[in-house]
């Protein structure tokens, strides 16, 4: 990952970023710091409420490459140390610290309001403008000069609700939900994940308060429950440094989905009654805010990318709020990009111009669609299995535990370079009705396979 650098004194050219969440601070900071002239246009006021409060160890190093890290850090958030896992009475905890790749093994939960607000005031101090209330309502791309006429090149033109219509070097939209240029430019297509619906809000948790008190929880850990009959809805409790704490459940749309909006609180609460160990986690929690619903979040894009514009974080793709993959892809995304536009802004040829697909796309897909097979196998009890089995392999729990810290771009680990063949191999293994022979799968899929497909990881011969 490239750290911006000012040495190189680029010529200021305008780069206008659609969304100030932490894609679009991040892709800022670094293109300012850079040198080059940046605009953020955001349509909401900040501070405002948003969830991905559970971040990922990765993004501590994205952080620090976009120089955003001491702004973060002076919100004094929650510590982060891995996920614990529930399930009918079994407790599992999955420790980000012993993971098999390189790179930090904590990071925070924070309250979005306060966390984006304080990385966006940290891309303005490094010298971006920023417009609050700003709604991108058109866009044309950008136009090469032709050689066979007397035009001139274009750059990508932003018509906003106010009236301006401003030509920009580059635009990169990291409008998260919002989607500015994947509506405008038709881009949107099926993102291959079945929809869900997720009610959510803020509580003051109490269980620091507890009597007695609760047995066997941390709040440096993000809690995921799932529902005991209805294996395919799950329960998030994100712990604040506050005393208050994110909570939320997500499942089919015909089991989730409220009778009326003003009953969300209620039908939440009613979920929340259903399990076991958060009934009893919460049971003097009292609401912080109104609880919200978001369904039919998953979305994908045919294209990350066109003529002077590209696509970050959920503006391009989000797959789901299990593992907390959002933020991380959002932040990978601004910190693969932004050295990109600083090349097309600063290329006197073509052939020193970015090749969007190879160099920003691709990789950056690869990455997500590790995560894709973690949220498919979550849903289908493949990675469930995995994680509630009594008797885990060391090393292989190490290499699963990188893809959820956030390491999916790690291609050493074998869950990341061949994450479906593993999972699928690892779950025939593991799920808990399975009784297999010895000769029952081949040897590569074999227990005695996989142990020693762990210990030969952990020499480097599967790397």
């Amino acid at each position: 990952m490239e750290s911006a650098d000012r040495s190189n004194n680029p010529p200021r050219k305008e780069v206008i970023i659609i969304g100030a969440g932490p894609a679009g601070a991040a892709a800022a900071a670094w293109l300012a710091r850079a040198g080059h002239a940046v605009r953020v246009l955001e349509r909401s006021h900040f501070p405002r409420f948003s969830i991905g409060e559970s971040l990922l160890p990765r993004c501590m190093q994205h952080l620090e490459a976009c120089g955003l890290m001491e702004a973060a850090a002076a919100g004094g958030y929650q510590r982060k140390t891995g996920a614990a896992f529930t399930r009918r009475g079994e407790h599992r905890v999955i420790d980000f610290r012993d993971k098999f790749s390189d790179g930090p093994g904590t990071t925070w939960q924070v309250e979005r309001a306060d966390f984006d607000q304080r990385l966006i005031e940290g891309a303005r101090a490094a010298g971006a403008e920023v417009e609050f209330g700003v709604t991108v309502t058109g866009f044309t791309p950008a136009r090469p000069a032709q050689s066979d006429v007397t035009s001139h090149a274009q750059g990508p033109r932003l018509t906003l609700a106010d009236g301006r219509e401003l030509e920009a070097a580059f635009v990169l939209d990291a409008s998260g939900y919002g989607r500015v240029l994947a509506r405008l430019e038709s881009l949107e297509r099926d993102p291959r994940l079945e929809p869900r619906m997720a009610l959510f809000g803020h509580v003051h948790d109490g269980i620091a308060d507890l009597a007695p008190p609760a047995e066997g929880y941390r709040r440096d850990n993000i809690l995921i429950a799932s529902h005991p009959t209805h294996p395919d809805v799950w329960y998030w409790l994100i712990p604040f440094a506050n005393g208050r704490a994110s909570l939320g459940v997500v499942g089919p749309r015909e089991l989730i989905e409220p009778a009326a909006e003003d009953d969300a609180q209620t039908r939440l609460w009613q979920w929340v009654m259903e399990e076991p160990r958060l009934a009893e986690l919460l049971r003097d929690a009292r609401p912080a805010n109104a609880v919200q619903s978001l369904g039919g979040y998953s979305a994908d894009v045919s294209r990350l990318h066109g003529p002077g514009y590209a696509l970050l974080g959920n503006a391009g793709e989000f797959l789901d709020p299990v593992f907390s993959s959002g933020v991380t892809i959002a932040l990978e995304s601004a910190l693969r990009a932004a050295p990109l536009v600083a090349r097309e802004l600063t290329a006197t040829r073509d052939e020193q111009r970015p090749d969007w697909a190879s160099e920003y796309e691709q990789p950056l897909r690869r990455g997500i669609e590790v995560f894709r097979e973690f949220v498919t196998a979550w849903y289908d009890s493949r990675l469930t299995d995995i994680i509630y089995h009594p008797e885990p392999h060391a090393r292989i729990r190490q290499m699963i535990s990188a893809v959820l810290a956030g390491y999916a771009w790690d291609t050493a680990n074998p869950f990341v370079s061949a994450s479906r063949r593993r999972l699928t191999a690892l779950a025939r293994l593991t799920a808990p009705e399975q009784t297999l022979a010895p000769d029952a799968v081949p040897e590569s899929d074999s227990l005695a396979g996989l142990s020693a497909f762990g210990r030969a990881a952990s020499v480097g011969e599967n790397r």
